[in-house]
């Protein structure tokens, strides 16, 4: 079988919004690679390897892959809409910069599996290493190793803004915590919160193929009865209004952490709902935040009611860890 290969060369800040144009466009499978000049300096403070060389795609770039069925795919259709999508974005100051959109025609089995390659064991936190399924590893006694599955959703560990997430979870969780996890992707969030101790998780997700990615990766963890999967926009299943959810929640709201791995403009749209599903003196974990909309998201915690406990920073993303008053 063959298949429509739509490449994208674009800037690291657009990689989110442009991967999530591609997966509402149908595409089977979205491949991302970043920069790897070797003027970025590759984090080995926990022992990570790096099996592979660094790429030529410029500091700052990135080269985004869409893959869509060449029997159910009009490639040029595809091609004629997305570059409004992609332009659309500087109307909420995310820059795609001089982007080029290739086609081509692939082979199968040239990149269902091929990357595959590329996604090893890494240790991203003190405690917690990731493993792709199809890997063998034999975890040191202190590690917490989450078994993952990627398929078609975001969450791989190996992007900044989800290991920020992973490390500042580590710092934030003390153990028997609720936590909502909004926007779970792959799931990677909540493994990870409970592998660090919290008591449940309730995982989050607009995207019905990541409500399946978490589902799926959640009992490759053997964790079903710590994690419950909800396909929700936002915080919408906690059904604020006082109607009865559709079913019974594993967490009692309020909790005590909520953590949203999404882009700045969707954090600032529901920052009084976290607010409102938080205990006095509960957490919250902003990430997916490009350096430009710092200064945005802070006056937003803050207007919220929020308290900003500090900032964790991974190349030009970073994460805000805001309290809740007492």
């Amino acid at each position: 079988m063959k298949w429509h290969e739509l490449t994208i060369s674009t800037t690291e800040e657009a990689i989110e919004m442009i991967s999530n144009f591609l997966h509402e466009m149908d595409a089977d499978g979205v491949s991302i690679e970043e920069s790897g000049t070797l003027n970025k300096q590759r984090d080995t403070s926990l022992g990570q390897w790096y099996e592979h060389p660094l790429n030529d795609i410029p500091e700052g770039q990135a080269v985004i892959k869409g893959y869509f069925s060449e029997l159910d795919s009009d490639i040029d259709a595809l091609m004629a809409v997305l570059p409004e999508r992609i332009d659309q974005l500087r109307e909420f100051d995310i820059d795609p910069g001089d982007y080029k959109i290739t086609k081509a025609l692939v082979d199968e089995e040239d990149w269902a599996n091929a990357w595959k390659q590329y996604f090893k064991p890494i240790r991203v936190s003190e405690r917690l290493t990731i493993k792709p399924t199809w890997e063998d590893y034999t975890p040191s006694p202190d590690e917490r190793i989450i078994e993952l599955d990627p398929g078609m959703a975001f969450g791989t560990g190996t992007h900044p803004t989800t290991a920020l997430c992973l490390r500042t979870l580590e710092t934030v969780i003390k153990g028997d915590e609720e936590v909502i996890d909004v926007g779970t992707g792959s799931g990677i969030l909540a493994i990870g919160a409970i592998l660090l101790g919290a008591r449940r998780v309730l995982a989050l997700d607009l995207d019905p193929i990541a409500v399946t990615s978490a589902t799926e990766n959640t009992r490759l963890n053997k964790l079903e009865n710590d994690i419950q999967v909800h396909l929700s926009d936002l915080l919408g299943v906690l059904n604020t209004d006082g109607s009865t959810p559709v079913k019974p929640l594993n967490v009692t709201v309020p909790v005590d952490v909520v953590v949203a791995n999404i882009l700045a403009e969707i954090i600032l749209l529901f920052i009084d709902d976290v607010y409102a599903a938080l205990k006095p003196g509960g957490t919250y974990i902003a990430s997916g935040i490009f350096k430009n909309k710092e200064d945005a998201v802070a006056e937003g915690l803050e207007r919220a009611g929020f308290t900003i406990i500090d900032r964790q920073r991974d190349q030009d993303w970073l994460a805000f860890i805001a309290k809740k008053p007492e």
